[in-house]
């Protein structure tokens, strides 16, 4: 599976962004995925933002981010979304997309990534 990740860039606090993660892969095999949202700031660790399955729409979201951010998925472009409104400073990160077989907060529980994708947010 590959994952790649797009959308990131530069807002002012109270502003928009959705991010965009495309997969690729054998036919059955990325639909199968739970696809997650992380992300990482200078100098933290990485952390869990939302998730959602391909078929059933389950999703998980953050503390942090709940209210604010909404994931969703395009079944039809193998593509899923987080929507991110009201950004905040603290949610300047490195967003990453990826893949994992069970519904899970946990990085290491998902065994593909994508490349990252800047987020930062102007005070």
């Amino acid at each position: 599976v590959q994952l790649q990740a797009s959308g990131g860039g530069l807002v002012q606090a109270g502003g928009s962004l959705r991010l965009s993660c495309a997969a690729s892969g054998r036919t059955g095999t990325v639909t199968s995925y739970i696809m997650g949202w992380f992300r990482q700031a200078p100098g933290k660790e990485r952390e869990f933002v939302a998730a959602i399955t391909w078929s059933g729409g389950s999703t998980s979201y953050a503390d942090s981010v709940k209210g604010r951010f909404t994931i969703s998925r395009d079944n039809a472009k193998n593509t899923v979304y987080l929507q991110m409104n009201s950004l905040k400073s603290e949610d300047t990160a490195v967003y990453y997309c990826a893949a994992g077989p069970i519904l899970t907060p946990i990085p290491s529980s998902y065994n593909y990534w994508g490349q990252g994708t800047q987020v930062t947010v102007s005070s």
